[in-house]
């Protein structure tokens, strides 16, 4: 059994490695199983099609974020406005400590894989879509909380999160385009002057 599961970890951990260092499209099958030598069989086994085993990847990638980076940023302990500024630190030292590692900025995982694949597989577009909704979530939670407590006007939450949501990403590509994760710590501050008002 735990060699099973070790050789099912090592495809899920290969598959993660290349997708986020090149992209879906350009990873095959064969890629895959020899970088985390295993036969086809063994990969079949576990995975009916490459785009199960993405999804598989997507999962797997969302719980490590939903228990670390995004729940320590998002930390009940912290101030809401604070978590803001724990976020933008957080995506900038994982950003840096990977081009310190390979050389380049790697992006983040969801981003790149919905510009690549969400105006070609629905099923893939939708997974990615829920990764993300649960992350504004976790936004809308803290402009609510930061609301009640009186740190910042009233606003639309669920909006202003959205917006938030999209800063974050579209300042990590940025980033990746430049391939500086310095982009983050300067753009990134910004964040929190973002506001949408409510609409009467």
């Amino acid at each position: 059994m735990k060699s099973t599961l070790e050789t099912k970890d090592r495809i899920l951990m290969t598959a993660r490695g290349l997708f986020h260092s090149s992209s879906y499209s350009d990873i095959g099958i064969k890629q895959i199983c020899d970088v985390a030598n295993v036969q086809k069989g063994s990969f079949y086994h576990f995975f009916p099609s490459k785009r199960d085993l993405a999804l598989a990847v997507i999962d797997d990638m969302a719980d490590e974020w939903a228990h670390g980076f995004v729940h320590e940023a998002f930390d009940q302990n912290l101030q809401p406005m604070e978590r803001l500024d724990y976020l933008i630190d957080a995506a900038y030292y994982w950003q840096k400590a990977a081009k310190d590692i390979e050389g380049r900025m790697p992006g983040c995982l969801f981003g790149n894989l919905v510009l690549e694949v969400s105006t070609r597989d629905d099923i893939l577009r939708a997974k990615l879509s829920a990764v993300f909704d649960k992350t504004k979530s976790r936004f809308e939670s803290t402009l609510v909380e930061a609301v009640a407590e009186g740190a910042i006007a009233a606003l639309d939450t669920d909006l202003t999160a959205q917006a938030m949501l999209s800063y974050l990403e579209g300042m990590i590509l940025l980033a990746k385009s430049r391939n500086d994760p310095e982009v983050i710590q300067r753009l990134g501050p910004a964040i929190k002057c973002i506001r949408i008002e409510l609409m009467n």
